[in-house]
């Protein structure tokens, strides 16, 4: 109606110009009171958790260690043993279901032993200790490291079988109370132990796993021996990664021209490829209808068919990406452009890089204060009052540390009929606090960024703090409207949690049928978690500008988006190939000279500059370039939030200005001059005030 095209009233009019508008506002109100109201309820709840976790759970549990039998390291009868030795430090490893994790508490599954100072050197329990006894191997020689009980003419390789005395012991030094292996340690020698020690076949995989061929042992004398060049090699990735953010300036353009021009060639050597294996079976008549239907796909690549099905595709794929280049090229031009000023801006807000580590602590604080709160035991179902055989494991798994003659716990309380639930609420807790502390961290790069581009001369109007600016704006006004963003993506992930811990527990009685429906239902679930968190990412930044609540600006954010569509999604194609480009560059390169330097491949560095000898030379690389990817894609984040920023920005600023006098653009020079525009006031004039 009234000829205007149905797409603009579908997604709402476009902005108007308003005189009073100079980037975020800041005269604004508290937003979503109601919902900021029930966030600090519900952490005064969680608050409450702890506190019952701490009263109910035994908050010895968090103070001091305990072994295998219950005991409390320094207390009581282990007064004289402060310290917690593991016998295999490797097996503490947490299951990977969050349920089934604040179900079954925060447990070590290798045993655990007090003793009275950690271990100075390193001991292995030789092929001759096997056919000895405990007495004889580990009391004689002040070696108490077994569980209490143990017989003193047990023979050893009992011992070793049931898991009673350890195996080996590493030099460690005490930490928080636990015994963990010193990293300045020197190169681990096992006496009495040679590399080429026959073992007889009766006792061979026992040694496998406990002697000098042991691989966590290995594992600690490689990081041992390497730690310091892991770190220098994150430090490289730090360093790549801001070199590549800075220097995006100069090179976004031709970069993004390699990379379109890269999945070009690899799609059309795709469609020669295919366009061969073609012909080559086509000539030998290998068809699909010879081979017939299977269950083995690798059998389909050998059938023309195949083939010519995917040159099909890869060819349409092609196709596709040239028109884009020949009727988007204005758009990717833009996006290139907004790259560029993202970069600047970055360059002019250092300080903005470095806020993951703000982020980083913030997380590690919900995680570790929601762990605390887990070590509330389940032990409604502990057979109290029955006899026992104190060199028996426990009759009841599921409550830890419960052994015979243990009398401390309450069976029939309302705190542990009520367990379940309170480690709902914990789980709750922890995924509202920690999609709290990323919406937190998302709004203030936007409120920093948002000021550089309404910042009409660059730098000089930029304000002189604007992240701690943005940081204090936020956590004073939107604490309710990101707890409102942050609960919606909640709950949907709490489904999702759900879901994955019903998967896990019917995983062996489902048919095919029930595993395509919970496939099905992962699917739906994972992509409306995204969507979520697109339209939450861009709501916080309308937030961060203009300081409404949280669905109006959401709604706001939305409908602009919708009404540039085809900027949206060129932008976003552009931004995600370079990031790409970026993170493989920096992982690829810490991996590529990680790879050099500890196979010892860099010659002519110097003695000081050499890796010592390494039993798995891969692991070292692997952290190396795990930790640099954290590296590069807690940098990339910041980079990605400055792009979203600048372009909603771009957007509102064609749809409020036109370039005149009195309404000027607040885009950069190399912008106006892609999009055909210019600013009538002369350059360096002060923008007409209202």
């Amino acid at each position: 109606m009234g000829g205007k095209p149905a797409g603009e009233e579908a997604y709402g009019q476009p902005l108007k110009h308003d005189p009073s508008f100079r980037g975020p506002i800041k005269s604004r109100g508290c937003t979503d009171v109601i919902c900021c109201v029930l966030f600090l309820l519900f952490l005064l709840g969680y608050a409450a958790l702890g506190v019952v976790a701490w009263l109910y759970g035994d908050p010895r549990q968090v103070l001091y260690p305990r072994n295998s039998t219950g005991a409390y390291c320094g207390l009581g009868a282990n007064k004289e043993k402060p310290y917690l030795l593991y016998f295999n430090i490797f097996s503490c490893i947490l299951a990977t279901n969050i349920i089934a994790v604040a179900e079954q508490g925060l447990r070590c599954p290798t045993p655990q032993v007090c003793v009275s100072s950690c271990p100075a050197a390193l001991w292995a329990v030789s092929q001759g200790d096997l056919s000895r006894t405990v007495g004889e191997v580990f009391y004689a020689a002040n070696r108490t490291v077994c569980l209490p009980g143990v017989p003193r003419d047990m023979p050893v390789l009992q011992s070793l079988e049931r898991e009673l005395c350890p195996g080996f012991l590493l030099p460690s030094a005490p930490v928080l109370g636990r015994c963990f292996p010193s990293p300045n340690s020197s190169q681990f020698e096992f006496p009495g132990i040679s590399g080429n020690t026959s073992i007889d076949q009766g006792i061979s995989g026992l040694l496998d796993s406990l002697n000098a061929r042991d691989i966590s042992v290995k594992i600690f004398e490689d990081l041992a021996q390497s730690w310091y060049w892991i770190l220098v090699a994150l430090g490289v990735a730090l360093v790549l990664s801001l070199l590549f953010l800075l220097l995006l300036r100069l090179v976004a353009g031709p970069l993004v021209l390699v990379l379109i021009l890269g999945v070009l060639a690899v799609l059309a050597y795709g469609i020669y490829h295919c366009w061969k294996e073609y012909q080559l079976l086509r000539d030998k008549g290998a068809s699909i209808t010879q081979l017939g239907f299977t269950t083995n796909l690798g059998a389909y690549r050998s059938v023309q068919e195949t083939w010519l099905v995917a040159l099909i595709v890869l060819a349409v794929l092609e196709g596709i990406l040239l028109l884009m280049l020949v009727f988007l090229r204005q758009r990717i031009r833009i996006a290139i452009a907004l790259l560029k000023e993202a970069s600047r801006a970055v360059g002019q807000m250092m300080s903005t890089v470095f806020y993951p580590l703000v982020t980083f602590v913030l997380l590690l604080v919900c995680i570790a204060y929601w762990a605390m709160t887990a070590l509330l035991p389940g032990c409604e179902a502990a057979p109290l009052n029955a006899s026992c055989d104190p060199m028996a494991p426990p009759a009841n798994s599921s409550c830890p540390g419960l052994v015979c003659a243990f009398q401390g716990y309450l069976s029939t309380g309302p705190v542990q009929r009520s367990l379940f639930n309170l480690q709902i609420y914990g789980v709750l807790g922890l995924f509202w606090t920690l999609n709290w502390v990323l919406a937190l961290g998302q709004c203030v790069l936007a409120g920093a960024f948002a000021s550089f581009y309404w910042a009409f001369h660059k730098p000089r109007d930029i304000p002189t703090f604007p992240l701690s600016a943005a940081f204090l704006r936020t956590l004073r006004y939107h604490t309710g409207s990101l707890a409102f963003g942050a609960l919606i993506l909640t709950l949907v992930q709490m489904v999702r949690v759900i879901l994955e811990y019903i998967d896990h527990k019917l995983r062996v009685a489902q048919n095919p049928v029930a595993r395509c429906i919970m496939c099905c239902f992962k699917c739906c679930l994972w992509c409306l978690e995204k969507f979520i968190k697109f339209l939450n990412r861009n709501a916080y930044i309308m937030i961060a500008i203009y300081g409404k609540n949280f669905c109006v600006s959401a709604r706001d954010a939305f409908m602009l988006l919708m009404r540039n569509i085809v900027r949206v999604v060129v932008l976003d194609k552009v931004t995600d190939l370079l990031l790409l480009f970026g993170k493989l560059l920096v992982v690829g390169g810490v991996g590529v000279l990680s790879f050099f330097f500890f196979t010892g491949r860099l010659v002519g560095l110097g003695k000081d500059f050499e890796s010592a000898p390494l039993n798995y030379y891969w692991l070292p690389i692997l952290i190396s370039v795990v930790g640099a990817y954290v590296i590069a894609s807690g940098f990339f984040s910041v980079f990605g939030m400055c792009v979203d920023t600048l372009f909603l920005c771009f957007l509102e600023d064609l749809e409020r200005n036109d370039g005149s006098a009195a309404r000027p653009y607040f885009m950069s020079k190399a912008l106006l001059q892609i999009l055909g525009k210019k600013n009538d006031a002369p350059p360096g004039a002060k923008r007409k005030k209202p």
